[in-house]
């Protein structure tokens, strides 16, 4: 855990806030002509690319019907991640809020926001299209989690260290460590993210994927060309990698696409026809960055979990009954 908050200081203090344009204006963008291949003749999508965002997943009730903010309400969203927790905020928090917000205000790296309400793109609403079991679903697994834990199994991917919450696939917004690197071989792609120093290496050579039994923490990933978008299919999740409420019969499409030198336009589309009643897709965009990625050495004696589990017994006593089992 030292580690890691370590890793979260140095990415703190090494990146500064850089406010991608809103993505509206970029959807319509092509990469320029003169935007650099890789030797065998593919965009050069080389380099570390910062996604921080403030902008919600999914479109707050107040924002009903309104894609994007005015700029006073840009300036007070960012003035408030920017201060969330400052000691002289916190004071006037309950004692579950405080603790959720772990860190103080120095050790968040949450950026700005890209002016609209949602990530969401589609549906035009900006929220998720959960069928009736699949929001019962993902609300019973946010229930159990609030419980003692049984074991460290019950507790999420994020807090055993097996994989970053904003890692993905896919790639979400969290509150720091949000960079990735990109590297290409003619047959290869790889995703390498700051968060839990977590590596995929898609195949782009046209191999089929794994059989339907065989399920992967990250699920199995192909990657194509289609024109100047690298396209990654991924397919064959695990369980307990479920994403806002996904089984293991998740379709996930990401798009990646140089607006610029500079600009990487992100798109995601997840579907699950048990979970959602229609596909659904977010956007965003990444800016290169010169900063260097930093070792996030989670499990490297991870003591979270250890008091996260010496605390679940010291619940439990109080209140019989109640050991959660989220994961199982």
């Amino acid at each position: 855990m030292k580690q890691q908050i370590l890793g979260a200081v140095f990415t703190a203090l090494a990146l500064t806030f850089l406010a991608p344009a809103p993505v509206a204006s970029q959807t319509s963008a092509t990469a320029t002509s003169d935007t650099a291949r890789t030797p065998w003749g593919v965009p050069d999508l080389q380099g570390i690319w910062d996604f921080r965002n403030i902008t919600p997943l999914e479109r707050p009730t107040e924002y009903a019907g309104r894609e994007t903010l005015s700029p006073e309400e840009v300036a007070a969203a960012d003035l408030d991640a920017a201060t969330r927790a400052e000691a002289e905020r916190r004071s006037d928090l309950t004692r579950e809020r405080d603790v959720g917000l772990a860190y103080n205000q120095f050790w968040w790296d949450r950026g700005t926001s890209d002016g609209r309400t949602a990530l969401i793109a589609d549906p035009p609403d900006g929220l998720i299209p959960y069928t009736a079991e699949g929001r019962q679903h993902a609300e019973a697994r946010q229930t159990a989690r609030r419980l003692p834990a049984a074991g460290p199994e019950d507790r999420s991917v994020g807090e055993r260290c097996i994989l970053g919450f904003n890692a993905g696939p896919p790639i979400t917004p969290g509150g720091y460590n949000q960079n990735i690197q990109i590297f290409q071989t003619p047959d290869h792609v790889v995703i390498l993210n700051e968060m839990v120093h977590d590596s995929r290496i898609v195949p782009t050579d046209g191999r089929p994927h794994v059989a339907d039994q065989i399920q992967q923490w990250r699920g199995d990933s192909r990657a194509r060309w289609d024109g100047g978008v690298l396209v990654i299919e991924t397919s064959n999740f695990y369980a307990q990698t479920s994403f806002r409420g996904s089984s293991p019969n998740t379709q996930l499409v990401e798009r990646f696409r140089l607006v610029d030198t500079n600009t990487l336009l992100y798109e995601f589309t997840v579907e699950d026809a048990t979970t959602w009643e229609k596909p659904w897709t977010v956007q965003f965009t990444m800016t290169r960055t010169d900063a260097p990625l930093y070792e996030y050495a989670c499990h490297e004696g991870n003591y979270g979990m250890t008091n996260l589990l010496a605390g679940a017994r010291i619940q439990e006593k109080a209140t019989p009954n109640t050991v959660g089992q989220t994961s199982r």
